[in-house]
């Protein structure tokens, strides 16, 4: 559908949906084959004055991280994994490893040409006690020279991501390297991130994936309208009544092959 048709629609459905004030409200991403959203009602908006619950919004927080770092990797086709580790006695400044990371990712620009890189990167707490270790997805083959020299801080390591059924495909390539990253999210850096106000992970500027609105009274006529303009059948579709005890508002998540 033509952008300016598909702007054209978006209008008529706000309208006739803002006198609903009920309505399916996801949010498609064609570059990253997503779509997820929930129900909006004119209740929603009743929780605002409640009593926040800490633990849920940590884990709110961390879900709303992991679903970008997903998106983001996805929509740049991210699927190469890979690790920076400090030599000798490591890092344990959360500040001073985000300073060195930031360099290392300019370094890297001359030996690519001189070309902005997309990509996602992490800290970790290393198990074994050595301080803290970054792990990245990028979306090109990088060599591993290249990458040791402008890290220049000790150990790297960089893969492709396989073990994939044959004919997977960079999608699925993608969702898998942005997967293990997510695991990284929430584990041991929470207490360090607020007292230095960081974040759980940084991307490269200028490459966040495209957002389109989609409506629809209920949750199938909106998935219908984001097939229309994928052109194709999702492979994948969840719906927060699968989950028991699901605490927040009717959701769904929608994903194309």
């Amino acid at each position: 559908m033509a952008g300016s048709e598909h702007d054209e629609e978006h209008s008529v459905q706000r309208r006739r949906f803002a006198l609903l004030r009920r309505e399916w409200q996801p949010s498609l991403y064609p570059q990253a084959a997503e779509a997820g959203g929930c129900l909006v009602t004119m209740r929603s908006g009743e929780s605002a004055g409640r009593e926040a619950d800490p633990e849920r919004a940590a884990a709110e927080a961390i879900r709303r991280a992991r679903t970008k770092i997903r998106r983001y990797g996805v929509a740049n086709r991210l699927n190469r994994l890979a690790s920076l580790t400090y030599a000798g006695e490591g890092c344990f400044d959360p500040v001073q490893l985000r300073e060195d990371v930031a360099a290392f990712f300019k370094a890297l620009r001359p030996g690519l040409g001189g070309q902005a890189l997309p990509y996602v990167w992490v800290p970790e707490w290393h198990p074994g006690g050595h301080g803290l270790h970054v792990h990245f997805i990028v979306g090109r083959y990088v060599r591993q020279s290249l990458i040791r020299e402008a890290w220049g801080h000790g150990i790297v390591h960089i893969k492709l991501i396989g073990d994939l059924p044959v004919g997977s495909g960079v999608l699925a390539e993608a969702r898998k390297a942005a997967g293990y990253l997510c695991k990284y999210i929430g584990k041991g850096l929470d207490d360090e991130r607020r007292r230095a106000g960081l974040h759980r992970y940084e991307v490269a500027q200028g490459f966040q994936p495209e957002r389109i609105y989609v409506y629809g009274e209920t949750d199938a006529e909106a998935i219908a309208r984001a097939s229309e303009y994928m052109a194709r059948a999702p492979e994948t579709i969840w719906r927060s009544s699968s989950v028991e005890g699901w605490r927040g508002p009717p959701a769904c998540w929608v994903a194309w092959p």
